[in-house]
């Protein structure tokens, strides 16, 4: 088994036990999603790029909980839209791959439809 099938058979019980499963709308996970990744930007809100690189060990443990939070209800908003997301991460990385050759894209930032 999956550690993402894991992790998603303990996220469905822990919410059947607590009976809410009926606010698991993919709506209202996206939105908890999203509240969650501004709580993870909150942390580098205007923080240099170099500090962000040089967190000590009270911000990274911080920031390691919001991130744990956004994948908990990334899995969460999968399993409830029955997504199988390691076939889901296969396709998007060979989609990804094909949009960003390395021959073309090396040490560029920039977007797809740039390179030509």
């Amino acid at each position: 088994m999956n550690q993402f099938s894991e992790v998603t058979e303990y996220l469905r019980q822990f919410a059947k036990e607590r009976d809410w499963e009926q606010f698991h709308s993919p709506k209202n996970l996206s939105m908890a999603l999203s509240v969650e990744c501004a709580e993870l930007m909150e942390h580098f809100q205007w923080m240099e790029s170099k500090a962000s690189c040089n967190l000590d060990a009270t911000q990274k443990h911080a920031i390691g909980e919001e991130v744990v939070d956004v994948l908990l209800y990334t899995l969460r908003l999968a399993d409830v839209l029955e997504l199988d997301l390691p076939q889901a991460i296969l396709q998007k990385t060979q989609k990804n791959e094909a949009k960003y050759p390395a021959h073309k894209v090396k040490g560029s930032s920039k977007k797809y439809s740039e390179y030509e």
